[in-house]
């Protein structure tokens, strides 16, 4: 293996930036899309009809985006290599009826997406972030990053044994924040998002709104080694995965694949959805790429059959505090390179051929990598790598970067992991 890439700072300091451009999965594919732009890369409409000549493209739809690149010489039988992320992430979303309050305080009545810590939520200055509907069928992104809504903890002094017997928060009573004082006023949460987007309140039809944390991502401790952010479950990924694609179509040398990046919604709660995993999205695209470039039912299944897919996605750092959480053998630490998920339950799918493509890419990369499998005490999560490989029938590994605080408002991560993630990938993409 060749000598670790020294790290680039300069990868993190834009993932930072692209951390606090994406408050929401529209806003994120909305930040992949202008760096493809910028790169050279052309969105097409899934109504247009596809030409199969060579050079970048992308889809969006919702809160997802498919963008891959056809090389010189691509013939229709040529196989895929997918980066695969989500652009999702736990939070509080806003309800049809979001006008509601109590006792003279006004508040915005939400919904818990996803598996949230709901307790980081607590005390926290929040934005609101997301896309109105309007009508005629466009949409607008709308982005309130400034202080606006706070879901207050009750004090101590109110729940004397909290310290002794633990939070306890019940979804529906508790995670309701405020956003003001007065009387409740229907409709005017969406008549103030109207005006922050500069649209009339009556063309607004419909929403997609969450909340999001207003404080930036940093650095953090004695050596600025450690990275707190919001989302980084799993838009570290996203960034990452946007990277390589770039940098595998620049590349001096034409690749003997097509790179794709495959970025879902809806990961967090199961990836049933147009947008998800488990939706079609992917498999349309992937198929009218092969057909638009000539090819046959023959020439798919030739394609798809030689395809592989990198699930990228945030693991589990060991915990300082709770270590015996982990299995013992395996104990992933930030900075030490992206990790590869095993579990023989298929709750990832990587396999003994995974992983030899795997540590192939980050030996070439000269990346280190580490291994996660989870305790057999504690159940393992998932992610959008078993549901690709059944819904498509292609090799796929799962991987990602080792992180505490998975799930909250705001997660850590080692500062050079992002970068030897995006080195790796570009090397997966580059084949």
């Amino acid at each position: 293996m060749s000598d670790q890439p020294r790290f680039d700072r300069g990868h993190t300091d834009d993932l930072m930036g692209f951390l606090a451009q994406s408050p929401s999965p529209y806003h994120a594919v909305a930040s992949a899309a202008e760096r493809l732009e910028k790169a050279g890369f052309r969105q097409v409409a899934e109504t247009a009809a596809w030409d199969g000549s060579t050079g970048g493209r992308y889809v969006l739809r919702g809160g997802a985006i498919v963008a891959w690149y056809v090389p010189e010489g691509a013939g229709p039988e040529t196989a895929f290599r997918i980066v695969g992320a989500h652009t999702d992430s736990p939070n509080l979303r806003v309800k049809p009826l979001p006008d509601t309050g109590a006792h003279g305080w006004r508040q915005v009545a939400v919904e818990i997406y996803g598996g949230t810590l709901l307790n980081t939520w607590l005390d926290r200055d929040l934005g609101l972030s997301g896309r109105l509907a309007l009508r005629g069928g466009a949409h607008r992104l709308v982005a309130v990053d400034r202080p606006l809504l706070r879901v207050p903890q009750l004090a101590v002094h109110l729940d004397r044994s909290v310290n002794a017997d633990g939070l306890k928060l019940d979804k529906q009573r508790h995670m309701t924040p405020i956003w003001g004082l007065g009387d409740v006023s229907e409709g005017d949460l969406i008549r103030f998002l109207a005006a922050e987007a500069g649209v009339p309140a009556e063309e607004v039809t419909g929403w997609d709104l969450m909340t999001h944390s207003v404080e930036p991502p940093a650095y953090l401790g004695r050596d600025r080694e450690l990275l707190a952010g919001p989302r980084m479950d799993n838009l570290l990924s996203v960034h990452a995965g946007t990277a390589a694609l770039i940098a595998a179509a620049s590349g001096a040398e034409p690749v003997p694949h097509i790179p794709v990046l495959a970025a879902f919604d809806h990961e967090e709660n199961g990836s049933q959805s147009d947008t998800g995993a488990e939706g079609p999205l992917l498999g349309n695209v992937l198929e009218r790429s092969v057909f638009a470039r000539g090819g046959s039912y023959e020439d798919r299944a030739r394609a798809f059959a030689g395809t592989v897919c990198l699930s990228s996605d945030t693991g589990h750092a060991v915990h300082p505090n709770y270590a015996e959480r982990h299995e013992p053998g395996h104990h992933p630490m930030p900075n030490r390179g992206p990790i590869l998920k095993v579990n023989v339950n298929q709750r990832y799918a990587t396999d003994g051929t995974g992983r030899a493509v795997f540590t192939e890419a980050c030996g070439r990369a000269g990346v280190p990598w580490q291994a996660f499998v989870s305790n057999n005490a504690m159940p393992c999560g998932t992610t959008i790598g078993p549901i690709t490989a059944a819904r498509h029938g292609i090799t796929t590994v799962d991987i990602g970067v080792a992180i505490l605080s998975m799930h909250s408002a705001r997660e850590l991560c080692g500062s050079e992991d992002p970068y030897l993630l995006a080195n790796a990938l570009t090397a997966f993409l580059e084949g």
